[in-house]
Order: structure tokens, then sequence, then C-alpha cells
């Protein structure tokens, strides 16, 4: 076998049926679009439209409200952290602020400030400095000989 030589299986390539060539192509003249009507024409956008009936997204009620200037918080749970400890990549010794969990790759991004949960278990004496965590977790990383430090607002 040669470079040459190599080519598809057989059906493997379809040609593109080309519409709108003329009547001997089988697609001519109207290009599969019927006669005349919205869907005949270029541009159409019918989307949500059920024939003058009300359509689903104006029959169902709108619930709720979107914040538009809500906090959004990185989650990081105290499982992730024992992890990194234990293998190394943060150093217990130091205060933990966000900016050094998200360079040793906790999570991506800082978003609005990191929340630490209570997932996982905690054994290190960590001394954290975040925006955010829940009670459970303040517990948990007091009860392993740890500290964190939450800005007033954060306190839960």
């Amino acid at each position: 076998m040669k470079l040459n030589e190599l080519r598809d299986n057989d059906g493997a390539n379809k040609k593109q049926k080309r519409v709108a060539r003329g009547p001997g192509s089988g697609k001519g003249k109207t290009a599969g679009r019927g006669i005349k009507g919205q869907k005949s024409r270029s541009g159409v956008a019918i989307g949500g439209y059920e024939g003058g009936q009300m359509p689903l997204y104006r029959r169902l009620p709108k619930r709720g409200f979107t914040k538009p200037n809500r906090k959004e918080y990185a989650v990081v749970n105290l499982g992730l952290i024992e992890k990194f400890v234990a293998s190394g990549k943060l150093d217990i010794k130091l205060d933990l602020t966000e900016d050094m969990l998200v360079a040793a790759g906790l999570t991506n991004h800082k978003r609005d400030g990191i929340r630490i949960l209570n997932k996982g278990e905690i054994k290190s004496a960590v001394k954290l400095v975040v925006s955010g965590a829940s009670a459970a977790a303040v517990e948990a990383i007091k009860a392993a000989g740890g500290s964190i430090t939450l800005p007033a607002s954060a306190a839960e």
C-alpha cells in the first residue's frame, strides 16, 4: 500500500445535494420549499409560533426574580483542602488566602469570593482567610485546631 493508493471506503463520502439548479436536478425551481408562504422565503424565524394559539412560553406563569447584582461565590470543600495539604500544594504554616487557593488550583476563579463548605474531612490545622463559610465548616476547622477569618457580614 502506498500513500497515493489511500482512499475512503465506498459510501463514506456523499456529495451534498445542490438545490435550485434546474429541473433536471430533482430539486429545481422551488428547491424543495413548496409554494409561496413564509417558509419559502429566506430569513424565516418562526420559533415558538403556534399558528395563532397563545404560545407555550406566554401560557406559563412567570415565577420568582433573579437579582441582577447577586454575589456568586466559588465553592471549595474541606476534603479538597485536606487533599491539597497532604500533597504539599498548600503550606499550612501560612495564612491561606483566596488568591493562594486559586494559585494552588483548588478552584479556577475567585468570582465574588471563595466559600468553604463542610464536605469531606479535615485533619490539618489550617488558617483560612476567605469570604464565606458554612457554620458546619467553621466548626470542623476549629475542631481540627485551625482558624478561619471571615468578613463581618459573612459570619453565619
